[in-house]
């Protein structure tokens, strides 16, 4: 299991923003919170650069890209939490469906659907 630990600039509202996109807190304790949907889950920390905030990318893979967007409303979640607003899923030239959520800190994530 690879479990990457993110950087916050705000760490309680991006835990907030998280929980909203179906992540739940495992574990929290000051400075860091593991952070767990399913089998993928990741560390966010209370840790900021801007600059590797902002070039940080990560990439959930799902079965169906739009049934997650559709759960989960990142549109929705970025109004709520004033993040950049959200690319739904469409096919990318390099062949795969992939939506753009940003997070509160500028991180990127890729949500992908799985290939079959």
């Amino acid at each position: 299991m690879l479990r990457p630990f993110v950087p916050s600039q705000d760490h309680d509202l991006s835990r907030r923003f998280y929980e909203a996109l179906g992540f739940e807190t495992k574990y929290a304790d000051g400075g860091i919170a593991v952070m767990s949907n399913g089998n993928d889950s990741f560390i966010l920390q209370n840790f900021h650069i801007k600059e590797l905030a902002e070039n940080f990318v990560l990439q959930l893979t799902v079965p169906q890209a739009d049934a997650w967007w559709k759960k989960y409303d990142p549109k929705r979640v970025a109004e709520h939490f004033g993040t950049r607003p959200p690319t739904p899923p469409t096919l990318q030239p390099w062949g795969m469906i992939v939506g753009f959520i940003h997070d509160p800190s500028g991180v990127l994530w890729h949500v992908t659907e799985a290939r079959s």
